[in-house]
């Protein structure tokens, strides 16, 4: 199934370190968020890409185009440098079509501008690409093909605390609860789709707003409830997670038999 990844966001909540990068190359680590999410596809036997670029589109151009795999993994040079021998684990095996879908499209209008690189396809995913989590996409998969339904996303509990109010119309404040304590679930921007998602959508839509809405009215949008590790990056605090994450070489969205697991240190240095 291929992928489709939306790359073209500006990245204003995480501006301090964006403004030359666009969001989704922002390392964690010595990678992109970006490499570490088609990483995570790729577990899943899933390694046919459409990044949909838009802000700083050339900098994710580079970075595959330049792409030396030898900087990331342990190896062997001969002939000053005129011959490496990658040790470890083989590299990935990604065909990534990257397409400029402009810089000032929502994410609607980026998954309508490469449709015709999912044409054909029964189900693709797509992502915000602005986050990870350990979601066993072959258990969502099966879920959303036995449903029979046209779009899925996985719900899950937002990754900071807020405070609920509940108050009445003059200000009285009724009760004040934790957010955890709350049946609260948010979009986690993992997604599924059936081709014939765009038959509900519009030239100009938002992606969950219009078309969402359309789907749930005709009883085609399911969402799959993930209790696990999911941490969205959208501000600094978020970034530090998942580095403090990568510097322990334990991150749940790195499988190793089973969604979750953290890695060897042998696995950690092969990439």
């Amino acid at each position: 199934m291929k992928t489709v990844l939306f790359c073209g966001g500006l990245g204003t909540r995480i501006r301090d370190v964006s403004e030359s990068i666009p969001k989704p190359m922002i390392p964690i680590g010595d990678k992109p968020i970006l490499w570490h999410l088609m990483h995570y596809y790729s577990q899943f036997g899933h390694k046919d890409f459409v990044l949909c670029l838009g802000y700083k589109a050339n900098v994710v151009k580079e970075f595959f185009l330049n792409y030396k795999p030898q900087t990331y993994a342990d190896c062997v040079v001969t002939g000053f440098g005129n011959q490496v021998e990658i040790l470890g684990d083989p590299q990935q095996d990604w065909r990534i079509a990257m397409i400029d879908t402009g810089i000032w499209r929502n994410i609607g209008q980026r998954l309508w501008a490469v449709r015709e690189h999912v044409a054909g396809e029964e189900m693709f995913y797509a992502n915000y690409s602005d986050g990870l989590c350990d979601v066993n996409l072959d258990e969502m998969t099966e879920a959303f093909r036995a449903s029979g339904k046209i779009a899925c996303f996985i719900a899950v509990r937002p990754s900071f605390s807020l405070h609920l109010v509940d108050m009445r119309p003059s200000g009285k404040v009724q009760r004040i609860r934790a957010s955890q304590d709350a049946n609260l679930w948010i979009n986690g921007g993992f997604f599924i789709f059936r081709s014939a998602i765009f038959d509900y959508m519009q030239p100009g839509d938002e992606l969950v707003e219009a078309p969402f809405q359309r789907l749930i009215d005709a009883d085609q949008l399911m969402a799959f409830r993930h209790e696990g590790f999911w941490r969205p990056m959208d501000t600094l605090k978020d970034k530090q997670v998942l580095e403090d994450l990568v510097d322990k070489g334990t991150m749940p969205w790195r499988l190793n038999g089973a969604p979750g697991s953290a890695l060897s240190d042998a696995e950690r240095k092969a990439g």
